[in-house]
């Protein structure tokens, strides 16, 4: 593995996944927990931004933090919807919609490329959409706090929330219709049929 700093940055999200639950367990009041929790998320989303912007303008990209960087993504998403769920701030259905549909669509990736046709799933707007809503809504859930008394995020966070699990259904259906000619065919023809 050759070690750069887009690299390292990736690494960062995922130390910051084990760290995001723990914030939960500080003995400290629930709001600094809330605050905490958010700052990491926040951070780890930046660090996702930073570390592919650099990896594209350094030249610095490879095919292990292309494989790192989707993994640590979803990771830190999954379980800070996880952790939301306990809090009681997140459907459960709402966390099981993503979480199911980002698994189910990484092993459609996964067995895409194995049959050279990747390019069937790769990333559309929808995606992006559903990645930005998501985004929004799990810091406003973790924040779970009013901003300078304009506002509280608890229900603009469960709307997005909600929105981005919408997203998903329709992306998870874009990706598979795009998908089907080789999952119909079982791969026989890498894609091509």
């Amino acid at each position: 593995m050759h070690w750069n700093l887009p690299t390292l940055l990736t690494w960062t999200r995922v130390i910051a996944i084990p760290l995001l639950v723990a914030v939960f367990f500080l003995p400290v009041p629930p709001f600094t927990q809330n605050l905490l929790a958010t700052v990491l998320f926040v951070a780890a989303a930046i660090t996702d931004w930073l570390d592919g912007w650099l990896a594209r303008r350094w030249g610095q990209t490879s095919a292990f933090g292309a494989f790192l960087d989707p993994v640590a993504d979803k990771l830190i998403v999954c379980v800070a919807l996880v952790m939301l769920v306990d809090l009681g701030r997140v459907d459960p259905v709402v966390a099981a919609i993503i979480v199911g549909r980002e698994l189910t669509i990484s092993a459609l990736r996964e067995w895409m490329a194995q049959m050279g046709a990747r390019a069937s799933v790769a990333v559309h707007s929808i995606g992006k959409f559903k990645t930005v809503a998501q985004l929004v809504a799990i810091p406003m859930l973790l924040y779970d706090a009013r901003i300078d008394g304009l506002f509280h995020t608890h229900r603009p966070g469960t709307w997005l929330i909600w929105a981005a699990a919408v997203l998903t259904v329709w992306s998870m259906l874009y990706y598979l219709r795009r998908a089907w000619p080789v999952l119909r065919d079982g791969g026989r023809h890498g894609g091509q049929g």
